[in-house]
């Protein structure tokens, strides 16, 4: 995209908070795992993990979307930068979802609104995270800063 930038002074620090969210949704998936261990796998209980409403299908998909978030903050070379932006909109929709029908019998997360509040805070940070974590050569960085001296 040619409104992202390039060669973010910031872009380490970006980085580390895409690990870090990548780090809480693996804790929370886990510790998510360990309290709904035994019930049906799209339950609709009351199993909370850290205060939000879980299930151990939403345990298991936190799981997953924060380990691929860890792996692409390690291997870095800007596929970081691809895997934080497609999984926050995944965990958006997810989240805006959970939302429409987090009072019907269609909620198979078993989402609460603090859980929908949780995720779509991390998923915002996520994305600036992706948005601003763009490496690239010099002269990608010298046309993307006359780019933005134009408008």
């Amino acid at each position: 995209m040619a409104h992202t930038p390039v060669n973010h002074p910031a872009r380490p620090i970006y980085r580390a908070i895409g690990g870090l969210i990548g780090l809480y949704l693996v804790a929370f998936g886990v510790i998510g795992l360990l309290t709904s261990t035994g019930e049906p796998f799209f339950s609709q209980g009351d199993t909370q993990a850290l205060g939000q409403g879980t299930n151990l299908g939403f345990s298991l998909f936190n799981i997953v979307v924060g380990a691929i978030v860890l792996a692409g903050t390690a291997i870095g070379r800007n596929l970081d930068v691809l895997i934080n932006q497609w999984s926050a909109y995944l965990i958006m929709a997810v989240s805006l979802a959970g939302l429409a029908f987090i009072r019907t019998e269609a909620n198979i997360f078993n989402l609460s609104v603090a859980t929908v509040i949780v995720h779509m805070v991390l998923s915002l940070v996520l994305l600036m995270a992706g948005m601003y974590g763009k490496v690239g050569t010099d002269d990608e960085h010298e046309a993307w800063q006359k780019a933005r001296l134009v408008l």
